[in-house]
């Protein structure tokens, strides 16, 4: 069932509650979630890998082998599994059935139980085309069957017809869709693409694109659409042997290539390169508080420790709360004056009290943001961790880092992260020499550090640190232990673990559809498209119960699924995305169907996103300078369709009325003019948006 904002997500009916998660939390054992092989460029099957678990779960053979959220998949394939043997089928719920079972569920279906017995057939297995049309029995004999000898006929026999079940039928549309998409490899790769388009098998009817503003017909007749890159890629471009389920080094998904775009760069009057955020995060000046002697306060560190727990270790997971009073006391055994386990505990003090405040763009900027010296004191040890090679060290780096994210502090945070990174490579190198108890911490470490990075380079060219060079070795997280019997506060791992497998999935998004810049077709990307929104969907309902977010287009009180809907219509928007930009560049191209259709789900997904604009601050820790320039990005989106009569019917079909359309940009607008002041990034990014309204609304009012 695809997920639909007309009503409730599937298997959350009646799970709306007043605060916090509706349901309480299921068993460990019950929440499987995967991610699909990079070999296999979207088109493979899947298995599950359960998490979390007390037993810890190990990758077979590795994480980013897995097919993503393969237990909907077998859910979907279980009924049309063949049988497993000749002593009994598995039915829905796992449980063997016996022969006897099977032939009361489906008395027509007979099974041979003694294949040794040879009964001999009465009649030709394929009889020839004059038996069949005398209705006579055939022998079979070849080349002539005994009638046609007689009549002195031509004896002609039909290819035997097959009969297929379930199982054999899936198997064949798997390997119909692999050839289609190598036949689509070949047309894009081919200088006369046009030409091997006709010869092929068609794919559909989707409108094509390439390099000019103009209709051209191909060697069939058919009219096709054709439009310049201006910041879409092609699902083609990546090298043989890459991992998909990684950024790539060069795509186009970054918030500001949507400005190339026709309509959209008539909004802005003068043209930006992408890079121009990097350049303004890179001549930023530095946090000066950093430099003063740090004065810590340490008389309510057991509010602001319940308040990390509580209230940020959900996004990270990342602190053992079962060593957290070990920890403690030996920091302030050394008065956290040094160590590792002293800059750690501050770190936490800083996200704690940060937590409370709710988001930094609603502080007083004259102020200083909360936690800021706890973060000031943990950096004056930073430079003793920089050397260490250890687990903890890594640790110490990773959570500076995530202080940083909450400062909107990219580039900053990419430093530390750089060095998160060097530190897991040296370890992951001989991992036989990380003790027992801290290799559960050392991959929780691994898969932040991969989702920082990840989220960064979406927006950043920057370079990468080649830690994701060990993701199919490491495993997820299993649950931590430690020397404490009670712990001091939860390692929830439900949202990290669905954060890895939705990021990889947006990762893989960028690497099928804007890892170049070059052409690319509808009608070539729509096996793509399908094939990722598909795998969305399987995302979405393997989520365990408390974290399936409803579709209903109200507020949540639950932070927690208010950041996966985001984060889900965010990825449905850039698989959709390149339909978009079809009709921006030729309104003709709505009237293919597929293309209309697909543009209705990317505007949805779009509005679904900005029409609460305060939710977005329900991730404001790990998600604040990333979800900026995220709602930029289908705002002018939506300001683009704006422009294009047949996409502003679209819009008008999702909205109340024109008034309310506009209404939700003007929200929009304001709320990056209020995170302006957090990053130069972000005062670019309203400055852009801004300008773009006002000649948006002078060329519909003209």
């Amino acid at each position: 069932m695809s997920p639909s904002s007309t009503g409730d997500s599937p298997m959350s009916a009646g799970a709306a509650s007043s605060s916090g998660r509706p349901f309480p939390l299921p068993s460990r054992d019950t929440f499987s979630i995967d991610v699909s092989s990079p070999q296999l460029n979207a088109i493979n099957g899947s298995s599950s890998v359960k998490s979390p678990t007390g037993i810890k779960p190990q990758r077979n053979p590795s994480f980013s082998r897995e097919g993503i959220l393969g237990s909907a998949q077998k859910a979907r394939n279980l009924s049309q599994a063949t049988e497993q043997s000749s002593s009994g089928t598995l039915g829905a719920n796992g449980i063997q059935k016996s022969p006897s079972d099977e032939g009361s569920i489906n008395p027509l279906k007979r099974r041979n139980t003694d294949a040794t017995v040879d009964y001999p057939r009465r009649r030709a297995t394929i009889a020839c085309e004059v038996c069949r049309s005398r209705k006579s029995r055939c022998d079979g004999t070849k080349p002539k069957c005994k009638l046609c000898t007689e009549l002195g006929a031509e004896c002609i026999y039909r290819e035997p017809g097959i009969k297929l079940d379930a199982g054999d039928k899936l198997i064949l549309e798997r390997l119909n869709r692999i050839e289609s998409l190598l036949q689509i490899s070949l047309v894009n790769n081919h200088p006369n693409a046009m030409q091997i388009t006709h010869d092929s098998p068609p794919m559909s009817n989707g409108t094509a694109l390439s390099g000019d503003n103009v209709m051209l017909q191909n060697s069939s007749g058919n009219f096709v659409s054709i439009i310049p890159s201006g910041g879409l890629g092609t699902w083609t471009s990546h090298t043989p042997g890459t991992n998909i389920s990684t950024m790539p080094k060069v795509h186009t998904n970054a918030a500001l290539h949507l400005l190339q775009w026709p309509l959209i760069r008539d909004l802005v009057q003068r043209p930006y390169d992408p890079q121009i955020i990097l350049q303004l995060e890179l001549a930023r000046e530095p946090l000066h508080s950093l430099a003063k002697t740090p004065c810590v306060d340490l008389s309510n560190t057991n509010a602001y420790i319940e308040a990390y727990f509580e209230r940020v270790n959900v996004w990270y997971a990342c602190v053992n709360p079962y060593t957290w009073r070990s920890h403690y006391r030996t920091a302030l055994s050394t008065g956290f004056r040094e160590g590792p386990e002293s800059c750690i505990v501050l770190l936490v003090l800083a996200l704690g009290q940060a937590s409370l405040r709710g988001s930094i763009s609603r502080i007083v900027p004259q102020e200083d943001p909360p936690g800021l010296q706890y973060f000031t004191a943990a950096w004056s040890l930073l430079p003793g961790m920089m050397t260490a090679n250890s687990v903890l060290a890594a640790q110490c780096h990773l959570l500076a880092a995530a202080y940083l994210f909450y400062l909107v502090r990219p580039l900053e945070a990419w430093n530390l992260l750089c060095t998160t990174s060097s530190k897991l490579q040296l370890l992951l190198m001989a991992p036989t020499r990380v003790p027992d108890d801290q290799r559960e911490l050392l991959e929780r470490i691994y898969w932040n550090a991969l989702l920082f990075e990840s989220d960064l380079l979406a927006e950043l060219d920057l370079p990468h640190s080649g830690v994701v060079q060990f993701e199919e070795n490491v495993g997820l997280p299993g649950g931590f232990q430690g020397e404490e019997s009670e712990a001091v506060g939860r390692d929830d791992l439900w949202y990290f673990l669905a954060e890895i497998a939705l990021r990889r999935l947006l990762n893989r998004v960028s690497q099928l559809i804007y890892s170049k810049d070059s052409m690319a077709s509808t009608t070539s990307l729509e096996p793509v498209v399908a094939e990722l929104d598909f795998q969305l969907t399987q995302w979405y309902e393997s989520l365990p119960l408390p974290l399936q977010f409803p579709f209903t287009r109200t507020t949540l009180p639950d932070p927690v699924q208010t950041v996966l809907r985001l984060r889900f219509f965010a990825c449905r928007t850039i698989i959709y995305r390149p339909y978009i930009l079809a009709v921006l560049d030729n309104e003709q191209a709505v009237l293919d169907p597929s293309v209309r259709e697909s543009c209705h789900k990317c505007l949805e997904a779009s509005i679904r996103q900005l029409e609460h604009i305060s939710a977005h601050h329900a991730g404001h820790m790990p998600y604040l300078w990333q979800g900026a320039l995220s709602i930029v990005s289908q705002t002018l989106l939506v300001m683009g369709a704006t422009m294009s009569p047949s996409l502003s019917n679209i819009l008008l079909s999702l909205v109340p009325h024109r008034e309310a359309l506009d209404q939700i940009i003007n929200d929009v607008i304001m709320d990056i003019e209020r995170m302006a002041v957090l990053a130069p990034s972000l005062s670019l990014a309203a400055e852009i948006i801004k300008e773009a309204e006002v000649r948006r609304r002078t060329f519909l009012n003209s």
